[in-house]
């Protein structure tokens, strides 16, 4: 054979080895499938097996082990439906004020989620700097900026949709679509709950409405029903819990006491459906939230100095209404709740006077909701924190985008902005006065250490003790988790 000819190809397959060959690799395939319904086959090697908590059918909200040593035992979520702007209230930008009504550079005629965009507009508050820290916050929110060296920002952070519905989904579920577990209803179902007689995880809508995406924002979805957020506040308690005037407190309990023995008897005849066992746990459940309900929300029991500190008897309605909120939010946690979510602003009342919507008048819409919020979430903090509570609760703001530097067109607001935005954490197990990431010169686009909510999600379920690579529940055929394949724990926030 002459030096340079070609070789003679042995690695051809012929029917035989094609066929042993196919039939061994479908069998490996069965096999992959098989280990991975029994949990034995490791997601990674680097992380382990998927972990899915042991839940008792007779006992679904007990408590349970976190997967490491936390640092945070609970957590309250402030969401701010309707995207805050970042520019006017934390993300301090001194070019943006320099170049107040020039054009954007690089965006000529930039066309955002309503429309073609104006020049840039500077911060309609002044920015100061705050505390010993020196942070810079506008005057728009004063008492949240007066804990500026308490507080731990991210402001490189990025959402994945620049429409309110899904955005709020992602913020709270992690995924733009509606149908997957809230973040709350995630923590119950790894941690169950630390109060035999109230829920685990609470949801307290604006007492004006709820945002966009309602119940989205504190469902169970595809986890087990009783690990969904209850969802009540201070104005309208838990639905038909009150008992009715015409039967006595004895007719209740001796009817509750024969219920139960039914249902006992009931369950010992069924003892393989697990189905049933968590029905009737939920409806004890209820029973339960009876006795409790009226008494969490009954504040006949703080001092005046604490519901003044609130501001539960401000002159305007909204900002009471808030404020009683807040005070229950607090009850809530101290009682053994284990996530609390409460939003400020409600889609039912309109752009600006409802929610932080300010496309066309962003001033005048801010100044009307800014006192609701500002007030009593920071006194929501400072109570926390004279009472101990802070030292293992996980505080977290977040609103599902952020706004533009510029004005839209013919509109004196700012339009949608998911490419860069402000959250922020406090209290157990982050670092104080600390700000994380950035945006660009005029507070468009995260530029430094961009942000995604899965990274956030990742790092408050890391705070609780909580693998967020590991944590998951099998459904459909995939292993399921709240960060889905993407996040990383802001390692450089922990204290």
């Amino acid at each position: 054979m002459q030096s340079g000819a070609s070789q003679p190809l042995q690695t051809l397959l012929g029917r035989r080895e094609f066929l042993l060959d196919a039939a061994t690799g479908l069998g490996g395939v069965a096999l992959a499938s098989m280990l991975a319904s029994e949990r034995r086959l490791h997601a990674t090697e680097d992380h382990g097996p998927p972990i899915r908590p042991l839940i008792q059918p007779e006992a679904p909200l007990a408590p349970r082990a976190a997967h490491f040593t936390p640092r945070a035992s609970r957590v309250v979520m402030i969401f701010c439906s309707g995207a805050v702007s970042h520019v006017d209230t934390f993300d301090y930008k001194p070019e943006l004020i320099k170049r107040n009504g020039q054009p954007m550079p690089g965006a000529d005629k930039l066309v955002t989620f309503q429309g073609e965009q104006g020049n840039l507009v500077a911060p309609q508050w002044q920015f100061r700097p705050r505390g010993e820290s020196g942070k810079m916050v506008s005057d728009l929110l004063p008492n949240l900026a007066e804990l500026a060296d308490e507080l731990c920002f991210i402001h490189s952070m990025t959402a994945k949709s620049n429409t309110h519905g899904p955005a709020e989904n992602q913020m709270s579920t992690g995924f733009t679509l509606d149908g997957f577990p809230s973040i709350g209803s995630w923590v119950s179902y790894a941690l169950g709950s630390e109060s035999a007689d109230l829920p685990s995880f609470v949801a307290i809508p604006d007492p004006r409405g709820v945002p966009q995406a309602a119940s989205n924002n504190w469902n169970s979805a595809f986890l087990p029903a009783v690990f969904q957020g209850t969802s009540f506040n201070s104005d309208k308690p838990i639905a038909n819990l009150t008992r009715p005037a015409e039967i006595s407190a004895g007719t209740e309990a001796a009817t509750l006491k024969f219920l139960r023995s039914l249902n006992e008897q009931h369950r010992r005849q069924h003892p393989a459906e697990s189905d049933l066992a968590a029905r009737i746990a939920s409806y004890e459940l209820a029973a339960r939230l009876q006795l409790r309900a009226a008494e969490v929300a009954d504040f006949s029991d703080e001092s005046a100095e604490t519901q003044s500190l609130y501001g539960i008897t401000d002159a305007n309605s909204n900002k009471a209404g808030f404020a009683r909120n807040c005070l229950l939010a607090r009850r809530l946690l101290e009682r053994g709740v284990r996530f609390v979510q409460l939003f400020n602003g409600s889609y039912a009342m309109g752009e600006g006077v409802g929610n932080w919507d300010g496309h066309r008048a962003l001033k005048s819409q801010y100044e009307v909701h800014a006192p609701i919020l500002d007030q009593p979430a920071a006194a929501l903090f400072k109570d926390l924190k004279r009472t101990g509570l802070l030292e293992d609760t996980l505080v977290v703001w977040v609103t599902e985008f952020g706004r533009m530097p510029t004005f839209q067109k013919g509109a004196s607001g700012r339009d949608h902005n998911p490419k860069g935005f402000t959250t922020w954490m406090a209290g157990a197990g982050v670092k104080r006065g600390f700000s994380y990431g950035g945006t660009d010169d005029f507070g468009h686009t995260a530029v430094d250490r961009p942000t995604s909510i899965y990274d956030l999600h990742a790092t408050i379920l890391h705070l609780l003790g909580l693998d967020h690579e590991r944590l998951s529940v099998y459904h459909n055929g995939i292993e399921r988790r709240l960060t889905d394949v993407h996040g990383h724990v802001l390692h450089d926030l922990l204290a």
